[in-house]
């Protein structure tokens, strides 16, 4: 026995009900949210017709209806996808048109014969759904049948709506009363539809009526012997029905040992052939797909003569494709080799030019031939039990998804519901003109400072200015150059054997490290000139913007403030702060290239690859002729010191205005960002309306007398929505 797969599979059927019971507690969540809703909704409605404000434009705009339909629809799907993870068996679905072998297969696989099964030449035998399920021990089976709503909702009231028909019944007795005639139905279609509903289900309605109850669908088991009395239908040579149980029933499970001892828990569910007439075999398939199957086999028998692949076939596919998620990487299909009509040809004709059905693979195999059919059904069991649980992840994780876009779609609405009285108790006209002034303060604060630091673009920068200063006179101040004594006792080193040409090409390196550390300090002057202009920001946003209760920080790190809080309610002008204060003017990244350029080309401790100005020397003022004694070794090292700081002053005088020019473009640059940039206005506006914000920007709010009643509970209605709209409570996967 394959204890692998079958193991294999009941672990995956093992891990999927954990699951199962995590998107058991998420549709609890829905259903709160849904209510939470509801009611907000319905207090939507009623304030529409109290409240003569502008408010009503504002209520307008926030119809929940749509979210609450599609709130319905999650919880329809995540019931699926929990009926789905929380079943004992994985189960694979067998479709296929009318007289395709499809029931053929079924019975090879299953070890079930014509009666469980029909197979019969001439029509579509199997009447209504049937789930096989693999078991050890005696055949049995167990009917569940329509109850009287559940008949009239899922079997005839869809005749009326698709014939057109007036005077739908609302019980079974006004379906019993009504009279039929052809003239109601219109068209070769609509008339043999039109005598499913009046010859099979209205002129037989006594003989199977007996078995629809009121209240839910009952179940019902059964003995092997009595399964053909409840899933064939018969018919006589007039084309009228023989056999009637069929008609009541819902669908029917069947519980046998399969064939395949190796197959595990695994069930096979059988939809009736597409293909007749009968209304409602696409519900059904779309229904059973939908809910019950993890893969699908398609069973196509070509024609031995007459075979290529017909719309009928895609059709059958998308339509499968419209209730099971990947359906590419869920579906076989298996061309049905009869050796009846030696269609081999035309099997593998079909398996080489099919293209637009996207499925695992393709096989042709004899349905009829219980070995070969249990050849393919061992490939499909593999494939189960080797990709499930993917294709699960892949089913949930869209299924999450969609919930998580869900959750932000309902808190953008909130977003738009919570404002939406606030004029109701002219709190909003208040806010209105206090930002207009506000922002009107902050453009002119702000132009003010850009319109200072233009005119101080072309000044000497005086923090970079200090730092340079500081930087020159450490280099005068601490040459780093050794005295001759020390110059004499280190060239008597081992290492250098009293070269004093070795020891000078040391002392070179070493001044020119020594050099490159002094001006390390320049990074501090342009960070403060830099700090400094962002001071000057904060100090306008602060006093003019009003912003100052919302931190106590300053400088850059109020900029960063800003930007965290901009972040966290997803506002735009956080752009803008995020960039100023993340902005700095370093050393390494502007001077540091242009110093060292200086320093290495003086400073070469290579005499026979001088480089940059040490090229071409003239021998009277080369400092890098060799020495020859110590005094030439300091009087060389005095001379590169002198001159490499000369050259480095001189770049760097150069810089001081640099600074000044940087401070008025990034100020410019912020003003752009915050004030100028497209939907700015509207970003200080969502931003300062904001309650928890306002009242630190305007103390006048604080003083305002209670909202008005009706405004507290509408804010009360949209906070419990916000409170039930938690991703934490709708997350099942990670």
């Amino acid at each position: 026995m394959n204890t692998t797969r079958t193991q294999r599979i009941a672990d995956i059927i093992e891990k999927r009900r954990p699951l199962a019971e995590k998107i058991a507690v998420v549709e609890v969540s829905l259903k709160s949210l849904a209510v939470a809703l509801g009611d907000l909704q319905e207090r939507r409605d009623r304030l529409m017709t109290q409240v003569d404000d502008p408010s009503v434009g504002v209520l307008q705009e926030i119809d929940l209806a749509g979210i609450s339909k599609k709130i319905q629809e999650e919880s329809r799907l995540l019931a699926i996808l929990r009926e789905r993870f929380g079943r004992h068996t994985l189960n694979i679905g067998v479709v296929g048109l009318m007289g395709q072998g499809k029931s053929t297969l079924l019975k090879s696989l299953s070890g079930l014969t014509d009666n469980e099964i029909p197979a019969l030449e001439g029509g579509a035998c199997t009447a209504v759904r049937s789930t096989i399920e693999n078991i050890v021990g005696d055949t049995t089976a167990e009917v569940t049948f329509h109850s009287e709503d559940s008949f009239l909702q899922e079997v005839i009231l869809p005749y009326y709506a698709e014939l057109g028909l007036k005077d739908r019944p609302s019980t079974l007795d006004a379906f019993a009363n009504q009279e039929f005639s052809l003239s109601s139905a219109s068209g070769a279609t609509d008339e043999k539809m039109f005598m499913h509903l009046r010859d099979d289900y209205h002129a037989n309605l006594k003989q199977y009526r007996y078995l629809l109850k009121s209240g839910i669908p009952q179940e019902q088991p059964i003995k092997k012997e009595e399964i053909p009395e409840y899933v064939i239908q018969k018919r006589d040579a007039q084309d009228r029905l023989t056999t009637f149980k069929h008609l009541a029933v819902r669908s029917v499970k069947i519980f046998c040992a399969f064939k395949n001892a190796d197959a595990g828990k695994i069930a096979l569910v059988d939809v009736p052939g597409m293909g007749d007439s009968r209304l409602g075999d696409e519900k059904l398939l779309l229904k059973t797909l939908g809910e019950e199957v993890d893969v699908v086999l398609f069973i196509r028998r070509p024609d031995p003569l007459r075979y290529q692949w017909q719309p009928v076939d895609t059709q059958l596919y998308d339509t499968a494709a419209k209730a099971l998620n990947d359906l590419p990487s869920r579906s076989f299909m298996i061309l049905n080799h009869s050796l009846r009509t030696n269609n081999l040809q035309a099997c593998e004709t079909l398996k080489t030019s099919i293209d637009t059905i996207k499925v695992v693979r393709s096989e042709i195999a004899d349905c009829s031939n219980p070995e070969d059919a249990n050849r393919v059904f061992d490939l499909v069991l593999d494939h189960l039990a080797i990709h499930i649980n993917d294709l699960d992840k892949r089913y949930a994780k869209a299924c999450q998804n969609r919930l998580i876009a869900l959750h932000h779609e309902i808190k953008s609405w909130l977003v738009k519901a919570r404002p939406a009285l606030a004029q109701y108790s002219g709190e909003s006209r208040q806010f209105r003109s206090l930002f207009n002034k506000l922002l009107q303060d902050i453009i002119n604060g702000m132009v003010d400072l850009k319109d200072e630091l233009f005119f101080q673009r072309e000044e000497i920068d005086p923090y970079f200015q200090a730092a340079v200063n500081t930087a020159l006179q450490n280099c005068e101040n601490h040459k780093g150059i050794p005295t001759e004594n020390e110059i004499k006792n280190r060239s008597r080193d081992l290492e250098f054997k009293g070269s004093y040409q070795a020891i000078y090409r040391v002392y070179v390196a070493e001044l020119r490290t020594h050099l490159s550390q002094q001006f390390l300090s320049l990074d501090q002057g342009l960070a403060e000139s830099i700090n400094q202009m962002k001071s000057s920001v904060t100090d306008v946003l602060v006093t003019k913007g009003r912003l100052e209760e919302l931190t106590q920080v300053r400088g850059t790190e109020f900029l960063q403030f800003m930007a965290d809080l901009l972040a966290e309610r997803q506002n735009k002008l956080e752009l803008g702060f995020r960039t100023l204060s993340d902005f700095e003017f370093s050393y390494g990244g502007s001077l540091l290239p242009l110093i060292r350029r200086h320093l290495e080309g003086l400073l070469q401790s290579d005499l026979n690859n001088p480089t940059s100005e040490a090229k071409n020397p003239q021998p009277e003022s080369n400092p890098l002729v060799e020495p020859a004694n110590a005094t030439e070794v300091r009087s060389n090292l005095e001379a590169l010191h002198k001159k490499a700081v000369e050259n480095c002053q001189q770049t760097l005088d150069n810089w001081l205005k640099a600074p000044s020019r940087v401070r008025y473009y990034m100020v410019a640059e912020f003003i752009d960002r915050i004030l100028y940039a497209k939907d700015m206005k509207s970003e200080w506006e969502i931003l300062l309306s904001e309650e928890d914000i306002r009242i630190k920007v305007w103390p006048e709010f604080r003083d305002l007398a209670r909202r008005k009643q009706v405004q507290q509970d509408w804010l009360n209605a949209v906070e419990k929505v916000s409170e039930l709209n938690q991703l934490s409570g709708i997350m099942f996967i990670n």
